[in-house]
């Protein structure tokens, strides 16, 4: 059997010990103030033989911010709690890069300074519930952001991204997928505008480009990665043509040379693929990381195919701390408990055995 999911990965100037990822894991178990706790530190320490990790989503600005209990990457307070997380996992041999976020619509006034409405392209309120401090409480209509407030927003996500380097990250990924305020822009049913930032395919994608444009002022651009969500309908996403818009999308980003290309395919929910991703990762010989619902042997079989470098993991490796090993020796796997996925104690985070702890 090919072992190709175990063999180290050269990833820019990084040598990762696998292809395996860890996928970026929202876990609310930060303070009220965004501190990084010291049990995210044990968290992802026990975690770091993963080839590489991806932080949970970090909100790049107070006005970013979607959930309560959210590690931000805004402050020098926020670096010095996040230098501790990236401590633990070099100390344990691992990489892990950090995410930056910018919530948009999918917030709520009670999580933003003075009680701010949120922002997106376009006002147009999405169906669901915000995690507030409060319990869940309804989204809200958003306001439509001026150009201005965008230019403020492009040099939030760089000061995210110097935050995240004096925190000790190995590198940052821009989130612009799962229906936060990049995401918001690329699709069509989110984004109505008729200025600069809306309308064809160009103009919808100009925020993500200025975007990566600032964070590549702090790191080169071979430890910068982007995630992308083209079908995922989660936050109340859709969009008229995810083939052909994706594929554009996917093209302009190929010229950048990023560190990789993080792609959750399909939709997170039914795990259903309508999109011919093979083609679009075609549109990528840059380093494709797969994400959604992959086990060990789709991981493999993906890997000898050519259709990925690396491959993410969540659930799996949010129960079990050394899924390296059990897919490595073929040992069972602990199963998630979904009443502790977000929010609470170490409970249902850092108590999950690694498998000599079973035994």
């Amino acid at each position: 059997m090919s072992v190709k999911l175990f063999e180290p990965f050269q990833l820019g100037d990084l040598t990762l010990a696998n292809r395996m990822v860890m996928a970026p894991l929202t876990r609310n178990r930060a303070d009220r103030n965004g501190l990084a706790t010291p049990m995210m530190a044990t968290f992802y320490a026990q975690r770091a033989s993963a080839g590489l990790i991806i932080a949970e989503a970090a909100p790049v600005s107070p006005g970013g911010i979607g959930a309560c209990f959210t590690p931000g990457i805004f402050s020098e307070d926020q670096a010095n709690s996040w230098r501790k997380v990236t401590d633990a996992v070099h100390s344990a041999g691992g990489h892990i890069f950090a995410q930056l976020q910018y919530c948009g619509r999918i917030s709520h006034p009670s999580l933003l300074p003075g009680n701010a409405t949120p922002v997106a392209p376009s006002a147009i309120r999405p169906p669901g519930q915000a995690f507030t401090c409060e319990g869940l409480q309804d989204f809200v209509q958003p306001r439509a952001l001026e150009i201005r407030e965008i230019t403020d927003i492009v040099s939030q996500f760089r000061q995210g991204a110097e935050m995240a380097r004096r925190a000790g990250f190995d590198g940052v990924e821009v989130l612009a997928a799962n229906g936060f305020l990049i995401d918001q822009f690329l699709r069509d049913s989110t984004n109505h505008r008729t200025d600069a930032y809306g309308g064809d395919m160009q103009k919808r994608m100009r925020l993500l480009h200025e975007v990566i444009d600032s964070v590549c002022t702090c790191w080169p651009v071979e430890r910068v990665g982007v995630r992308l969500s083209p079908e995922n309908r989660y936050n109340a996403m859709s969009d008229s043509d995810p083939g052909k818009h994706f594929h554009y999308f996917v093209g302009q980003l190929n010229a950048r040379r990023l560190a990789y290309l993080h792609v959750l395919e399909g939709d997170m929910s039914t795990r259903i693929r309508e999109l011919d991703y093979h083609a679009l990762r075609a549109l990528f010989p840059g380093t494709y990381l797969a994400n959604n619902g992959y086990d060990f042997e789709q991981a493999q079989a993906a890997l000898n195919r050519g259709t990925a470098d690396l491959v993410a993991f969540g659930i799996p490796f949010l129960a079990n701390p050394d899924l390296v090993r059990r897919y490595q020796e073929g040992l069972p796997l602990n199963q998630a408990d979904p009443s502790s996925y977000f929010g609470g104690d170490e409970s249902g985070y850092i108590d999950y055995p690694f498998y000599a702890e079973e035994m």
